[in-house]
């Protein structure tokens, strides 16, 4: 069975851009993985938001191409302050690569960046946070590398080990847990939840115990 991988990706204006990305989808069908993608190969007549939680929900894994879409001869940061400054050929990729980026990674889906060089990298396409951001020209030789070619196997690893611990829990009924088990599958906020919900029972029944005890002492 091939496994669903979110594919967050913009559109394609020029045919580097189409190759790299036709490339990096065969590589991912080769592997046993299909690449999910809304305005590719998915539509929606709804805001693609909710679209896009439904797909990451079934998907394993997300891998980001971030490229190209505005490009800026001449910008100015900061305008008016006293940190203003001047930017020459600034390249920005579409706000979708972010906002994918932010749901696959709430989601805790493995994730793969890859981000075309030269662009101006902000927030979660940035290398700073629990993934390695892999800055490429957009070559389709760029994924014969080694350093490719080791970062995608261990990416690969990682969605295999992300499917088993969601096949783990649809296997075991909630019935069969383990207390530790349990407590490990609820959420923060569901444990305090359950915390204060067995507080109250336990408050009804001593309260019911009280007053059992009272009748027959009366008696």
């Amino acid at each position: 069975m091939q496994t669903d991988i979110f594919l967050s990706v913009g559109r394609t204006y020029n045919s580097n851009q189409e190759d790299f990305v036709c490339a990096i989808e065969d590589l991912l069908r080769a592997n046993g993985m299909t690449p999910r993608t809304v305005g590719r190969n998915d539509f929606t007549s709804r805001q693609p938001l909710e679209l896009i939680a439904e797909m990451m929900d079934r998907c394993k894994g997300t891998v980001v191409i971030a490229f190209e879409r505005i490009r800026a001869d001449h910008a100015i940061e900061f305008r008016g302050t006293t940190k203003e400054q001047s930017i020459s050929d600034l390249a920005l990729p579409t706000i979708w690569n972010q906002i994918e980026a932010s749901m696959a990674y709430i989601k805790g889906h493995p994730l793969l960046v890859i981000v075309e060089d030269g662009l101006k990298t902000e927030g979660l396409l940035e290398g700073r946070y629990d993934w390695y951001v892999q800055r490429v020209d957009l070559d389709v030789d760029v994924l014969n590398g080694a350093e490719f070619k080791g970062i995608f196997s261990d990416w690969k690893r990682r969605v295999s080990e992300f499917e088993a611990r969601g096949s783990e829990k649809q296997r075991i009924a909630p019935e069969q847990l383990t207390l530790g088990q349990l407590v490990r599958t609820i959420r923060l906020p569901q444990l305090w939840a359950t915390i204060a919900a067995l507080l109250v029972i336990a408050g009804i029944v001593a309260t019911v115990a009280f007053n059992l005890g009272q009748a027959v002492a009366k008696h």
